[in-house]
């Protein structure tokens, strides 16, 4: 399989950048910035990319790749922090930039035959992010773009196929900049546009076979995407050799048990094992009001539950989880690395260690959007494939306060109605996250010409790319007035509705 190798110096954009990659149908592989030029070789890859990173090239401890790297004999492209490497390693020369350039630029191509400009105009808009600049190229290497802080902004060695730009053209504020990359993967290092979907299906499919033999499989089933995805994959690959476990622990949204039950047991016909402890969660939180002690207790009482549910369905050498490819990639541990401060949150966490299962993990390699384009191509329902995140400890954190029964139903029927109304008004499947949070605190109302003292309800419904940053949704004041009244009239227990219109900075999406 054709792949590109990135190498990572510590950017918050390099998982992006090989997203960019993969969307122009070519796989790509990210590996640490000091990575043994020898283990690159031995992936055989059609090209190399520096990414950026917060550090500058000239410090003592700063990043360095194996200088061997530039023996490999394949096209380099170098990314802010990636070219001041190349300058660098090959005689070059950067500096701290008397002005930092950070935000929107202009980049003025001075050279449209460079095989990374074909196709576009003579001026692009650009994204920098960056106070060093370079000051003098290595020998043999030409100008072919400026800005207006930069005379070296784009830089070529034709004949090494050796290419360097300070920008960022991953990001979506360079708005040409997927079609220079595209340039690099086709124009230069000659990839073709064998990563699809339905490729990949064949290939995870024989590998899961290959890997898993005559043994059994089991997986926790969460009724999200990812463990979704990872049931209707291997169970295309092995069929009655998996066996999903579905626990119900009380927190779940509007129908979800039922939904699950229905597409995966019903309509897929998996063997799923369905386990309801709803009244043992319950138990257990009773009168737990912290938030961070909410997600302990949930997450051993479902330890507790799978373990127990594991030995119900029988001996079994695999565990499923729907790891993705953010989940595996190392990160940096370079100071003030952004990529450092990522969390991730498995499927199926914490495991005991005497639980002697294997990892079979098929989604390793895969991007959230990648994991979407594959549950389509497997065939499951867009309610499954298109749904919104959910965490992992459910409507426990978006009860605040203590949990009841009957609070998590005000929670659960109000939180169907803004879905439902989300939905009916074409933007639910257009926003990162839209939903409920029952909040701990009482007002006075009149419903039905009597006094009533009850619960008020927030909408929360925000935007985003991947859940670091987030924007408060301006949903229509109609739509939102829907739903309040829907919510009132529908739901006892609620008599006032709110909005929060906090982003992500300063507030969080989830409120605990």
């Amino acid at each position: 399989m054709e792949q590109i190798v990135i190498l990572d110096f510590g950017s918050q954009y390099t998982q992006v950048i090989a997203r960019r990659i993969r969307e122009c149908n070519v796989y790509s592989t990210i590996l640490r910035f000091d990575t043994p030029a020898a283990e690159i070789a031995a992936l055989k890859p059609k090209g190399l990319i520096l990414s950026g990173g917060p550090s500058s090239v000239y410090a003592s401890d700063a990043p360095l790749p194996d200088k061997a790297i530039f023996k490999l004999g394949i096209p380099v492209l170098g990314i802010c922090y990636g070219v001041q490497i190349l300058a660098q390693f090959l005689g070059g020369k950067v500096e701290k930039g008397e002005k930092r350039e950070y935000g929107k630029g202009t980049l003025t191509v001075a050279d449209s035959e460079c095989a990374l400009f074909q196709g576009l105009p003579k001026e692009l808009q650009v994204w920098n992010s960056h106070g060093d600049k370079l000051t003098r190229l290595p020998k043999d290497f030409v100008v072919v773009g400026t800005t207006e802080n930069s005379n070296y902004a784009a830089i070529e060695h034709s004949k090494k196929r050796y290419f360097g730009i300070q920008f960022h053209p991953e990001v979506v504020h360079s708005p040409r900049g997927k079609e220079i990359l595209a340039n690099f993967v086709h124009g230069v290092c000659g990839c073709g546009r064998e990563w699809t979907m339905r490729n990949y299906v064949e290939q995870a499919t024989e590998e899961i076979r290959r890997q898993v033999g005559s043994d059994r499989v089991i997986l926790g089933l969460s009724g999200g995407v990812d463990s979704s995805v990872a049931a209707a994959l291997i169970h295309r690959a092995i069929g009655d050799q998996l066996t999903c476990i579905f626990v119900n622990n009380g927190l779940l949204r509007a129908r979800e048990a039922e939904v699950v039950q229905e597409v995966f047991g019903r309509n897929f016909k998996i063997r799923l094992q369905y386990e309801d402890a709803t009244k043992l969660f319950l138990q257990k939180l009773k009168g737990v009001t912290d938030p961070e002690r909410k997600r302990k207790v949930i997450g051993k009482a479902f330890v507790d539950v799978f373990q127990a549910a594991t030995k119900r369905a029988g001996k079994a050498k695999f565990l499923a989880q729907g790891t993705l490819y953010p989940d595996v990639i190392e990160s940096v541990p370079i100071a003030g690395n952004p990529a450092a401060m990522i969390k991730s949150h498995h499927n199926v966490g914490g495991l005991p260690k005497n639980m002697k299962f294997t990892l079979l993990e098929p989604l390793r390699q895969l991007f959230k959007d990648e994991v979407r384009q594959l549950g389509v191509e497997l065939g499951l329902p867009k309610e499954i494939v298109q749904r919104q995140p959910f965490p992992g400890p459910g409507l426990a954190v978006r009860c605040l306060g203590a949990i009841t029964g009957s609070k998590l139903e005000i929670l659960r029927k109000s939180d169907a109605i803004v879905v439902e109304e989300m939905k009916a008004a074409d933007l639910y499947y257009k926003t990162w996250q839209t939903f409920a949070v029952l909040l701990p605190v009482r007002s006075v109302g009149v419903q039905g010409d009597e006094r009533t003292y009850d619960f008020t309800l927030a909408i929360r419904a925000v935007e985003s790319q991947d859940g670091m940053t987030a924007d408060w949704v301006k949903v229509p004041y109609d739509l939102l007035e829907k739903i309040s009244t829907r919510i009132t009239n529908e739901v006892r227990g609620i008599n006032r509705v709110v909005l929060d219109i906090t982003s992500k900075p300063p507030g969080t999406i989830e409120w605990e």
